[in-house]
């Protein structure tokens, strides 16, 4: 499979891409939203915005190993956030995990509330594999 990036302008200092085109035989993966509010062990991450978006990486990977991909595999992906004042504090965040400029095409979206009080974001995404 190709994959290439579509750069754009001020995109990639809130670092994701207008577009990601896949070419070639592939697989499709849609993720379904994903949480952090807790840990692995269990604890209680509310409150933690960081913590939280690591933890909902962290889910994301166990989902896409289970279908052959990994984060590096993910082209699109919308984010919903609690409070838009996280949207700066999550590109920070996404720069780390994505390094370099290959970004996913991304929106984030604020909402009202989640089913659990305690959830700060829930993130679904799309991932291509050959």
């Amino acid at each position: 499979m190709e994959k290439s990036f579509v750069r754009g302008t001020w995109q990639q200092k809130r670092s994701f891409s207008p577009a990601v085109i896949t070419k070639g035989a592939q697989t499709r993966v849609r993720v379904a939203g994903h949480t952090g509010a807790s840990g692995d062990c269990g604890r209680s991450l509310a409150g933690d915005f960081d913590a939280q978006f690591r933890q909902v990486f962290s889910n994301i990977a166990k989902t896409l190993s289970e279908t052959g991909c990994k984060l590096t595999d993910i082209v699109t992906m919308t984010v919903f956030l609690i409070d838009a004042r996280y949207t700066t504090r999550m590109t920070e965040l996404r720069t780390e995990l994505f390094g370099g400029d290959n970004f996913p095409a991304s929106a984030a979206i604020t909402v009202t509330g989640f089913a659990n009080p305690g959830i700060m974001l829930e993130i679904q995404c799309v991932a291509v594999r050959p």
